[in-house]
């Protein structure tokens, strides 16, 4: 859309600009690159999750540059994304080959290979400390933690509990699909959607949105409650093929990790059996996102099971609904531009409020 600049905008511009750099400046120079990477590890793997790009590099940079603010770092993260090339694409991701660093069921206390804590808040005091840590200090604890034995890394793999459940019959198998994915930075989306499209816009979701509309799922708007039968973080080993050429995946080239929180959930859902019997069985419901954000993880897990629901009473089954709504860039560029001049589309609804009134006068 089109804006008039009024008289004076360009000096205006350029003034607001400098002051936004005085504010950033005002209290010192703000934490480095390197620190923001090492000490917002959450805050960085939520902008990469937004971004659909893997760099803590990048996003701690983008941070920087917005100073905190994850919508605007998102925002500086995908236009950087839109100038990289696509080399090519990699082969399937398989989670199985996750180099695991936390794995822990909701479902069963005692699963296959396990359960390991790993890092989490979750069993710490949610106590704000005032104290300063220093280099140091903290060099000094990380080598006080590398020696002590029980530091060791956990099993490089470990089977899915789901398919514990399968083995049992108490989940249904699925043939595997070799439909191509469609993908979403490369083309509109048309509804309805495939799952594929679904999967990549909720992991790409604004982690606030996609965390509020699986809660509202959760509250009666939707699924009854789910339970985690498994939530993984780690590292899953990424190939590509042979750039000689050659479809063979053992000549496949190793290219790096990724670090990603992968859920899957058990939803309970009501099925009819006839003569007005009915039973309970399991849906499972799957989330993955880059880095290690297991609430926008569990959230999207719950809204992709109910979007594959085929009951649409509620909005959190609504794919348009759901799917038009989560994305951080276009309802922050959407909402941000109501800043920006309506000088002539509002005095037009001025005018005809003054008529409406004059012609009742």
């Amino acid at each position: 859309m089109g804006y008039i600049a009024v008289r004076g905008g360009t000096e205006a511009i350029d003034a607001s600009i400098a002051r936004l750099k005085y504010e950033r400046l005002r209290k010192g120079s703000g934490p480095s690159r390197k620190s923001v990477e090492a000490g917002m590890r959450a805050l960085v793997d939520q902008v990469m999750s937004e971004s659909s790009l893997y760099s803590e590099e990048v996003a701690a940079a983008a941070i920087r540059q917005a100073e905190g603010s994850p919508e605007e770092a998102v925002f500086l993260m995908r236009a950087f994304r839109s100038t990289l090339p696509r080399l090519r694409y990699s082969l399937e991701a398989r989670s199985e080959d996750m180099r695991v660093e936390r794995r822990i069921s909701a479902s069963f206390k005692d699963i296959p290979g396990g359960q390991i804590l790993g890092p989490s808040c979750d069993y710490t005091h949610r106590l704000i400390s005032l104290d300063e840590e220093t280099e140091e200090e903290a060099r000094s604890w990380i080598e006080d933690y590398l020696a002590d034995e029980g530091a060791e890394p956990p099993p490089a793999r470990l089977p899915k509990v789901v398919d514990y459940l399968r083995s049992e019959g108490l989940m249904k198998s699925f043939p595997p699909s070799d439909e191509e994915p469609r993908d979403v930075t490369k083309a509109a989306i048309e509804f309805p959607t495939r799952r594929s499209e679904r999967l990549q816009i909720l992991t790409r979701g604004q982690t606030g949105a996609v965390t509020a509309l699986g809660y509202a799922s959760i509250r009666g708007y939707g699924v009854l409650h789910p339970t985690v039968a498994e939530l993984r973080v780690g590292s899953v080993p990424i190939f590509v093929p042979d750039p000689q050429g050659g479809d063979d995946e053992e000549d496949a080239c190793y290219v790096g990790e990724v670090k990603v929180t992968e859920v899957e959930t058990l939803v309970p859902v009501q099925v009819r059996k006839g003569q007005g019997r009915s039973e309970i069985e399991f849906e499972l419901g799957y989330g993955v996102c880059f880095g290690q954000n297991e609430t926008k993880a569990i959230a999207m897990s719950i809204l992709d099971q109910g979007l594959e629901s085929e009951d649409k009473r509620y909005p959190t089954q609504d794919e348009e609904f759901v799917l038009m709504h989560v994305d951080s860039v276009e309802a922050t560029g959407f909402i941000s531009h109501l800043k920006l001049p309506h000088y002539v589309t509002f005095q037009s609804k001025l005018d005809s409020v003054r008529k409406a009134k004059e012609s009742r006068s």
